[in-house]
């Protein structure tokens, strides 16, 4: 039976909101800015061949902020390249926002920006009907394959656009994490599979493994305060409860059963742990990287 539960992603105000409070809530961005600081240069310092020119897509970019960090990375293992950076999103005010911070960072020179407003598969449609040969030497999608219809052909499609050496990162939320958890128990409720798919490293690895693809994987331990969600009404509880479920106004428009069921699975040690009369929610996230097709 469809859902009568509204998508989060429908209301793009409501979601950019609950968004920042998630950011200010959890240490997402702190893990993602560790794995890129000590284990990415070692995946990118073998990527290029050599070349004094690199490829870069970033597919799901958003405001950038990680984009550049990845950039800057990039930079110190290939002292002087020049890079081509081919930003790939699909919201106006996230584009507007990753533009904003480059204009206002120095020292960027070396990359020539070119601005995609659309979504991955629209990107691919383009890139298809260009007929474009362009190979890319890193391309990377964070937090992204949550919103196209089949990932695996996303990750084939964008594996192909690799060059020799290329390597492709994908970061998730983690199979292990609370999300997972959630997921697994209420995937058919909360899901609105036309905008989003609730996906994991772990539904992920099975697809490259069923597919022979091999990949190094890393595990970016991050966790999340969600304590004000049990205060009832608590408007910022109620913003958090959103982006949890992916559900507009989760509160107020889930059945009694389903929002008792949630909750209740929200405190369980299999996704939360208390502490000192907090609930912190295990937000764990994974990497994967992947070679060119070989």
């Amino acid at each position: 039976m469809a859902s009568p539960l509204k998508s989060l992603v429908n209301d793009d105000s409501r979601y950019q909101k609950s968004f920042q409070l998630f950011l200010e809530r959890s240490s997402e961005h702190q893990c993602m800015q560790d794995f890129i600081h000590s284990k990415l240069p070692d995946i990118l310092a073998s990527i290029g061949d050599g070349k004094s020119h690199l490829n870069v897509i970033g597919v799901g970019s958003g405001a950038g902020e990680i984009d550049l960090e990845m950039l800057s990375e990039l930079r110190m293992k290939h002292p002087g390249v020049t890079v081509d950076n081919e930003v790939v999103e699909p919201s106006s005010q996230q584009l507007h926002n990753y533009r904003v911070l480059v204009s206002q960072k120095p020292g960027l020179d070396y990359i020539k920006f070119t601005w995609n407003k659309m979504t991955a598969s629209e990107f691919e449609e383009h890139w298809k009907v260009k007929k474009m040969t362009k190979k890319a030497d890193f391309i990377h999608m964070i937090q992204m394959l949550y919103y196209v219809q089949d990932p695996g052909a996303t990750i084939n499609f964008f594996r192909s656009l690799l060059d020799k050496n290329g390597k492709l990162l994908i970061i998730l939320v983690s199979g292990e994490s609370g999300w997972g958890k959630l997921w697994r128990t209420y995937r058919d409720q909360l899901c609105n599979t036309e905008i989003s798919q609730c996906v994991t490293t772990g539904d992920i690895k099975s697809v490259l493994d069923s597919k022979g693809v091999s990949y190094q994987s890393y595990e970016l331990p991050s966790e999340m305060d969600i304590t004000e969600c049990f205060t009832e009404g608590d408007e910022k509880g109620e913003l958090l409860l959103d982006f949890l479920t992916e559900v507009l106004d989760f509160s107020k428009t889930a059945s009694p059963e389903l929002k008792a069921g949630v909750m209740e699975l929200l405190r369980h040690p299999d996704c939360s742990v208390e502490s000192n009369g907090r609930v912190i929610f295990n937000n764990n996230l994974g990497a994967l990287v992947i070679d060119q097709l070989s």
